[in-house]
């Protein structure tokens, strides 16, 4: 249950159905000629309530502006076009809203332009400025509702989808270095064609990464939570972005091992097992992916030995690179890059040893 009240649909469900029901009750205690439409207010607060407190306010007070915009521009264009056709009014009207709609800083709320003209043109244009203050001002009063509720009730940061989404990015590179581990000690490596189809859905969780770790940051504006969970949000902005350079680099990797194929390109002259090192520094760098973080800070924990195994098949990689003697063979300088590449990666995810390493 706990699990499913953090989903962020789930949290802003919740929202919007209170200040929903909250705006309607409200609305009701006006004078009778407001609260014969109090189903305005409802809309406005749906309208407010988004996934983060930032966003509540930017999107009330956005809608309201474009709403009022549509308005006098139905009123403007009705008054100037009495003489010609519904029809090329309405027309018109549509067409100029659209153009208004282009104003940047209405963004997403940029449609309720032209909906709020065609309505006014449609149940306004009796008393058009009667029916602004009813509409207008009560969308208003539901969308205050909704950002007040989304501010005091479970404000989100959205910490748990963003570690979800850090944690599939982490499970897909992982499981691409393993691949080409695995691979690279069968001696078979997939086709290029078969590593684009891995690599965009690497992509596609990257960038799903990517935009949690920018809600995270939005959620953060304005927040009364912020404070407490500063040290998470951070935490994530960190994974996220490691994870972002490492997967650069492991792109360059992978291009380098399924195009230059290096342990089939007389690099075995050098050392019979010269596939198995590639392999061993892979993997190794797959197992620091998979532990993101220490358990504990006062022994040596399943990260170390993820981070010692790492360095020393790094170690093994490089020292493989210096003692060959093909300085002139294109797959030699493919060994070299992904030995380069292995120690950036490991750098990027901090892989450093904590405690003396046994004789």
């Amino acid at each position: 249950m706990v699990a499913r009240l953090q989903q962020p649909w789930v949290q802003r469900a919740v929202r919007a159905a209170l200040a929903a029901g909250l705006s309607w009750q409200v609305a009701l205690l006006l004078p009778d000629a407001l609260s014969e439409y109090a189903y305005y207010a409802p809309l406005g607060a749906v309208i407010a309530v988004s996934p983060t407190v930032a966003d509540s306010a930017s999107a009330a007070w956005r809608s309201i502006l474009a709403i009022l915009l549509g308005f006098a521009l139905a009123v403007a264009v009705y008054e100037v076009t009495r003489a010609v056709p519904n029809a090329l009014t309405i027309a018109l009207i549509v067409l100029l809203a659209i153009v208004v709609e282009q104003w940047r800083y209405l963004r997403e709320q940029a449609s309720w332009v032209s909906f709020a003209a065609v309505l006014m043109l449609t149940v306004g244009t009796a008393d058009p400025a009667d029916y602004a203050v009813r509409y207008a001002g009560l969308t208003f009063l539901g969308a205050a509702i909704g950002v007040l509720v989304t501010t005091v009730l479970f404000p989100p940061l959205q910490l748990t989808s963003a570690t979800q989404r850090i944690e599939a990015a982490r499970g897909l590179i992982a499981d691409h270095l393993e691949t080409m581990a695995a691979g690279l000690r069968s001696g078979r490596v997939p086709d290029p064609d078969e590593w684009d189809d891995r690599g965009h859905r690497l992509d596609r969780a990257l960038e799903r990464m990517r935009q949690a770790e920018l809600v995270v940051e939005r959620a953060r504006r304005a927040n009364p939570r912020a404070r407490k969970w500063r040290g998470t949000a951070a935490g994530i902005r960190e994974q996220s972005r490691a994870l972002d350079r490492v997967a650069v680099l492991i792109d360059d990797l992978t291009t380098l091992v399924v195009e230059f194929h290096p342990h089939r390109r007389g690099l075995d002259r050098v050392d019979d097992g010269t596939g198995w090192v590639l392999a061993d520094a892979l993997e190794g760098l797959a197992g620091v992916v998979r532990i993101p973080y220490h358990d504990t800070d006062t022994q040596p924990d399943e990260r170390d030995g993820a981070i010692g195994a790492a360095l020393a098949a790094a170690g093994r990689l490089t020292a493989l690179v210096r003692e060959s003697a093909i300085g002139d063979d294109e797959g030699f300088f493919a060994l070299g890059a992904v030995a380069v590449g292995t120690h950036r990666a490991l750098t990027v995810l901090e892989a450093q040893s904590r405690w003396p390493q046994p004789a």
